[in-house]
């Protein structure tokens, strides 16, 4: 099977689950797909399972179940069907359902420019942009050619609101100098460079993402993905053969803007991150570091880790093992990359993997299926796939030189930026732990309520409020697109509908910081109100209530999982109502769709003292709050906001 999937497990009998999977009814079948497509994939298992799924489908209606569902556009200048079938077969490993709408060959900028085209009925959430490199050197110039893709991505942005990708250009031409081509003005392969240069600097300016097609063809060879004769028989730029690939690289970065990539990483120890047996080997015996090629690649690893820490992943230790003897190398010896600070969770001890890693999950307030586990033993890889079919568990090769290959190529932590609060989030998680210590510590428990107050009191928490700015829109955009637990509606936005709220005058847009005794959790919250318009209210699938001009509609909720138990969701509404009493609302509705994830704020309104008003037909629910009847709830939290045109304040709400 195609070693271009290595990090996924071989199936033992695919064509025979395929069989059965088609026999079930559609939840259960659409799961069956999933476990498929998470198994090594060429070209004609990719065809079998998306034709076996596209007409499972049809025959029920194409409803999602728990899947996410994305509208993705593809439109280009050659051919691009034999793409499709890789790209809705890796969107079904990753939990996403993709409805592919193939442009005409060609005819990308007519459709994009014409509002009655089959592209603008389709309403994308994504467009995909694939340019084939004739067509693309054929503009002139880069910087024509730089222009014309910008035109298309404004176009995209602003007429139908999705989100961008732009496929960077296939080097494929062959060089006219050899070595010293950058010396020759006009030749077709330099052009290519200059115009993918110029890509990654445009997309990074304008918000597109950009599916870098020209570094996975230098990788692997250009040969495996491109050949001319193909391209000269059917204008088929991309292999067949290099269509999951490509599908899998596509559906990276869609899962990445939908909020679908994983967010941390679980580390076995032994023979993971060391060499040996610590228990055995003791701390002098393990292999790590300088002396030995091994040694060097699981210093390598860590430095790998350590990276991916650093850019917002967050790190688990899930091992069997003594802890005394685990906690030691972390501790105690001079090779390790990894410290104790920088793991999240520690889990040390001789239960099996999957009840620690739903432990971990736990502690850290993470879906399993947030979680990458990594361990080199395949007992245990095989145990925690069986028990745990969401946590994300990479095949890993024997050689430890190929884990940093391996982990990274399988691509679980997609990302399309990095936030100020990404780089911290390590040090919150790690923060969380002491704060978790504390708590134990203090005795303090939901059911103790002296207690509960005695240890929020002694964090000493603000919570810093401000609408919706340009310095926090990338991760409010983060945010809104990956939380999923406790989240309202979660409706999902991109920057460009972001820039339309800020600049409405009926919208009121919240984003909330909290800081406490260990430290500043980042931007924690939002919360997005428009005008309770009958239209509004309608669009949700509610009937008219008799709202007035001036009453809110909560749009979205969403507060990150991390600052549960303390609080938070208190003091927000608190500030909501203070801003919607500051803009003379008489009533608050607020908007619950129940999904897959977020039954924990199934009761959050009643909770906070709504009243249920309508349950529309899609399961939604309608809640309404009389603004002149709330009474300030109360909490251990100081609030800092200000609004333009309100004096900065500080209001205390220590009403224990």
């Amino acid at each position: 099977m195609d070693s271009e999937f290595d990090w996924l497990p071989e199936s033992v009998d695919w064509q025979h689950a395929l069989d059965e999977a088609k026999l079930l009814e559609l939840p259960a079948a659409l799961e069956c797909y999933r476990l498929l497509a998470n198994t090594r994939m060429d070209f004609a298992r990719t065809v079998k399972l998306d034709r076996a799924v596209q007409k499972h489908l049809e025959r029920v209606g194409g409803e999602a179940g728990g899947f996410t569902a994305v509208r993705l556009a593809l439109v280009g200048s050659s051919t691009l069907t034999h793409l499709v079938a890789g790209i809705r077969v890796a969107g079904l490993r990753r939990g996403l359902l993709i409805e592919v709408y193939e442009g005409a060959y060609g005819t990308y900028r007519q459709e994009l420019a014409d509002a009655g085209s089959g592209l603008h009925k389709f309403a994308p959430t994504v467009v995909l942009l694939a340019l084939d490199a004739r067509h693309v050197v054929g503009m002139g110039s880069a910087a024509k050619a730089l222009e014309a893709m910008r035109a298309c991505w404004r176009i995209a942005r602003q007429a139908l609101s999705c989100a961008v990708i732009q496929q960077a250009v296939m080097p494929v031409f062959a060089p006219l100098l050899g070595n010293q081509e950058q010396r020759l003005a006009g030749s077709p392969a330099l052009m290519v460079d200059e115009i993918n240069v110029g890509l990654r600097a445009a997309a990074d300016e304008d918000g597109a993402c950009l599916l870098a097609l020209d570094v996975f063809a230098r990788e692997d060879g250009i040969r495996r993905w491109y050949e001319a004769g193909l391209w000269h028989r059917a204008k088929q730029e991309v292999h067949p053969a290099m269509s999951p690939m490509y599908g899998e690289q596509v559906a990276r970065v869609v899962g990445a803007l939908v909020g679908q990539s994983k967010k941390c990483l679980v580390l076995d120890l032994d023979n993971t991150l060391w060499g040996g047996v610590i228990g055995d080997d003791g701390l002098e015996g393990i292999e790590l570091g300088q002396g030995s090629a091994a040694g060097e690649a699981y210093v390598e690893f860590q430095c790998y880790a350590k990276g991916l820490m650093e850019r917002g992943v967050v790190l688990a230790v899930c091992s069997k093992n003594d802890e005394a003897n685990a906690l030691a190398a972390f501790e105690q010896h001079a090779e390790m990359v990894l410290r104790r600070g920088d793991i999240a969770y520690f889990v040390a001890n001789w239960d099996d993997k999957a009840t620690n890693l739903r432990r971990i999950a736990r502690e850290l307030n993470l879906g399993l299926d947030a979680l990458v586990f990594v361990d080199d033993n395949p007992a245990e890889r095989g145990l925690v796939r069986r028990e745990l079919p969401m946590v994300a568990v990479p095949e890993m090769p024997d050689d430890p030189a190929e884990f940093v290959r391996v982990l990274a190529w399988a691509g679980y932590f997609e990302g399309v930026g990095v936030t100020a609060e990404d780089r911290e989030r390590g040090a919150q998680y790690a923060a969380n732990a002491k704060r978790e210590v504390g708590r134990v510590a203090s005795g303090a428990s939901v059911e103790s309520a002296t207690d509960l107050v005695s240890y929020l009191v002694g964090l000493r928490m603000e919570l810093v409020w401000r609408p919706f700015d340009a310095t926090g829109r990338g991760r409010i955009v983060q945010l809104i697109n990956k939380t999923n637990q406790f989240n309202l509606t979660t409706r999902r936005v991109g920057e460009v509908e972001i820039d339309r709220m800020m600049a409405r005058a009926d919208v009121l847009a919240l984003q909330f910081r909290l800081k406490d005794l260990y430290g500043d959790n980042g931007m924690i919250g939002v919360v997005l109100c428009e005008a309770a318009t009958a239209e509004r209210l309608r669009a949700a699938g509610f009937a008219d209530v008799g709202a007035e001009a001036s009453d809110l509609y909560v749009d979205t909720w969403l507060m990150s999982c991390r600052v549960l138990g303390r609080q938070v969701e208190d003091a927000m509404m608190n500030v909501v109502v203070g801003q919607a009493r500051a803009r003379g609302a008489r009533r608050i509705f607020g908007h619950y769709v129940p999904t897959a994830k977020n039954a924990m704020v199934r009761e959050h309104y009643v909770r906070m003292g709504f009243e249920l008003v309508e349950t529309a037909v899609d399961g939604g629910v309608l809640w309404v709050m009389d603004v002149d009847g709330y009474r300030e709830r109360a909490t251990q939290i100081a609030l800092k906001g200000s609004w333009p045109g309100c004096e900065h304040r500080t209001t205390p709400y220590f009403l224990a």
